[in-house]
């Protein structure tokens, strides 16, 4: 989902179904930018095929499509996924999108399919985080990327931000599912969050970044 929430105060969304009421909430909860950390490392990458995990209304799959991608773009919100496929419509861009509903807690995309698979932001307390990391680190193709970004957890965390310490992860504890001989260049560590992103979110928090090369 994209980083960038309009300023309105929601409701946590914490369980599958308050998701969905979540994005019933307004006709926009997110911004519709994309995250900051996909533009940083997916700006001077060579468009291919690319599965947004996590995919929300869909601001980075809209922002890979319009730079030549051709995105998978995965949430469990069919609320979500309708306004994202609206949104391409209006931008047509509607046929380099496959909006699929499906819950990343058990759906397993097709192996070595993507030359990039980004997750932005999946915090949950129901979900196999290690089963499910392994899933999208292995749709990597050869020579692909894998991009996964959360919320640092530690000291500091809270500012009344919705996700509990619980449901958070480390980029080292996405980085210890990737089998070494697998994977090269793989970078963990913890960058600013946009501050446009902090002051709309209200959470200032840092996030944790893995970014991974298969080869």
């Amino acid at each position: 989902m994209s980083e960038h929430q309009h300023g309105t105060t929601r409701q946590p969304a914490t369980t599958r179904d308050s998701y969905d009421e979540l994005y019933r909430s307004a006709p926009a909860v997110w911004t519709g930018r994309p995250n900051g950390q996909l533009v940083r490392e997916a700006t001077d990458l060579p468009p291919g095929t690319a599965l947004d995990a996590g995919a929300g209304e869909g601001g980075d799959a809209l922002w890979l499509a319009s730079r030549g991608w051709r995105v998978t773009a995965v949430d469990f919100s069919p609320v979500a996924l309708e306004r994202g496929a609206a949104k391409a419509a209006e931008l047509r861009l509607a046929d380099r999108i496959d909006w699929r509903h499906e819950d990343l807690d058990t759906w397993a995309p097709p192996e070595a399919a993507f030359d990039l698979v980004t997750a932005h932001y999946l915090h949950s307390s129901w979900t196999d985080r290690e089963a499910m990391f392994r899933r999208l680190a292995a749709a990597v193709a050869p020579g692909g990327t894998l991009l996964v970004v959360g919320h640092q957890h530690g000291e500091g965390w809270g500012h009344g931000h919705a996700h509990e310490p619980g449901a958070l992860y480390s980029a080292d504890d996405v980085a210890a599912v990737l089998d070494p001989a697998q994977w090269t260049d793989v970078v963990t560590e913890t960058r600013d969050r946009d501050p446009d992103a902090a002051h709309r979110t209200g959470n200032p928090v840092p996030d944790t970044v893995l970014v991974a090369r298969r080869r």
